[in-house]
């Protein structure tokens, strides 16, 4: 086990939370980052082999990705949806991302018996989910960062859920390996989902978390 301590704040990238404590510590693969454990239940980022600590998220964004967990567990059923402690290994910088709300494949269900980590040798997620939050830097982040590197991945389905424009954005993974967007949706418009065609939900009802 690598011990560390945790230190103080540092400016990332843009594709960073605005401030995030980075551990005394550089990881030489995400194998070894994998090994770490700071005996807490903080979240971290791995940057240039750096680990930056995730921020909690804000109680609105939770509501809504509760509400979508709930609605998918009708579907796919508990054991399959799972929140934002769902850790991704990813392509780029940093390896790895905490999305707000996932839906996993049946066979994840026992890769993830020990870890809660999906790696870039698993089949990658049904559905990812992410809520923006307020600002310039999070909205580049799951417009742009995020979006290249579940498309890398290949997650099936992307919702880019953003209360701030009032829209629901859903790409879908096309045979060529590309995201092409099915739609973006405002208002009392129905939500479009490939992967789940049984889904019957506006945008008002998502973004303001009154799914049924």
């Amino acid at each position: 086990m690598i011990q560390t301590k945790a230190g103080t704040q540092t400016e990332t990238t843009s594709q960073q939370a605005t401030t995030a404590t980075v551990a005394k510590i550089r990881f030489a693969s995400f194998e070894e980052y994998l090994t770490y454990d700071d005996g807490t239940d903080k979240l971290y980022e791995l940057f240039n082999g750096v680990l930056i600590e995730v921020p909690p998220e804000s109680g609105d964004n939770v509501e809504i990705a509760t509400s979508l967990l709930i609605e998918l567990a009708s579907i796919v059923g508990r054991a399959q949806v799972r929140g934002h402690g769902l850790e991704l290994e990813v392509t780029g910088e940093p390896k790895n991302r905490y999305p707000d709300f996932t839906v996993i494949r049946a066979e994840h269900v026992s890769l993830l018996k020990q870890r809660n980590t999906i790696r870039l040798t698993m089949p990658p997620p049904l559905l990812v989910v992410e809520i923006v939050s307020p600002g310039n830097r999070q909205r580049e982040r799951d417009y742009v960062a995020k979006r290249r590197q579940y498309e890398d991945i290949g997650v099936g389905e992307y919702w880019i859920v953003d209360p701030n424009s009032e829209k629901v954005t859903v790409l879908a993974m096309q045979e060529q390996g590309a995201y092409q967007e099915v739609g973006v949706f405002q208002n009392q418009q129905m939500v479009k989902s490939p992967t789940f065609p049984e889904l019957s939900l506006t945008a008002d009802a998502i973004l303001t978390a009154k799914v049924k």
